[in-house]
């Protein structure tokens, strides 16, 4: 039980990645703080892991949420030993010519400026203790076009700028920052791409031949926030199935 004692707080934890997260690291002995903009689905993750586990509500997309949300935490629990900035939206493969300036700013505040904050927030906490391990969720439109409309792939590109500076910045005070980037996840967010043809032609051409399920993409978020991930710093792992190499 590596988390045993730990604290983990984890956004977009009502469903998908999200929640796969909070029952993974709840089954390696953390206490998990489920944050989600939907109070229901935060609560049910929540009283699905039992013990300690707690529901947060927040929209990381506003910065008086998000700082009310880790003083929260902080206040219940009275540490964030781990990050997972795992929230975000898609923005139904818009290109550029149909992102108006609404879903930009959407997707932008959602995938990137959202992490940061949270980050920020918990960062005081864990330099304090002299630890503390952040993961973000990119994707693989960090390194390709096509997963994703202008917005979205923007947002990952960014959130791997951000983790690599985040590390650089805080790694000699104790803080470790990765990210992981999935392919294609079943989830809410993916569940309308089940019939688009272009996306079955990928998926039937990797090495995998398939989709990933949430907890395959929640396992490597709990190794890369374990002490066996301790040399890890600002790392970008791929978990895609072989979508990139294909």
């Amino acid at each position: 039980m590596p988390f045993t004692d730990e604290v983990v707080l984890i956004t977009g934890a009502g469903s998908g990645i999200g929640r796969a997260m909070a029952q993974e690291f709840t089954a390696a002995g953390a206490t998990v703080a489920a944050l989600d903009m939907d109070a229901d689905a935060a609560k049910q993750t929540a009283e699905s892991l039992g013990g300690d586990a707690s529901a947060v509500v927040a929209d990381v997309r506003r910065r008086a949420d998000v700082d009310r949300a880790v003083a929260e935490v902080l206040e219940r629990h009275g540490r964030v030993d781990v990050l997972c900035n795992n929230a975000g939206i898609l923005d139904d493969y818009a290109d550029a010519l149909n992102t108006s300036d609404e879903l930009w700013d959407d997707i932008i505040a959602t995938n990137l400026t959202g992490p940061f904050r949270m980050a920020r927030a918990v960062l005081p906490n864990m330099i304090e203790r002299g630890s503390g391990a952040i993961v973000n969720t990119a994707s693989i439109s960090a390194f390709v076009a096509g997963g994703g409309g202008s917005a979205y792939t923007a947002s990952k590109h960014g959130i791997v700028g951000l983790t690599k500076q985040l590390a650089f910045n805080f790694g000699a005070r104790g803080v470790r920052v990765n990210a992981i980037c999935p392919g294609a996840t079943k989830t809410a967010m993916t569940a309308g791409l089940d019939d688009d043809e272009h996306v079955q032609g990928m998926i039937a051409n990797t090495p995998s031949g398939r989709w990933a399920e949430p907890n395959e993409i929640a396992n490597l978020a709990v190794f890369l926030a374990s002490d066996k991930a301790m040399f890890a710093h600002g790392g970008v792992y791929v978990m895609d199935g072989g979508w990139i190499v294909a």
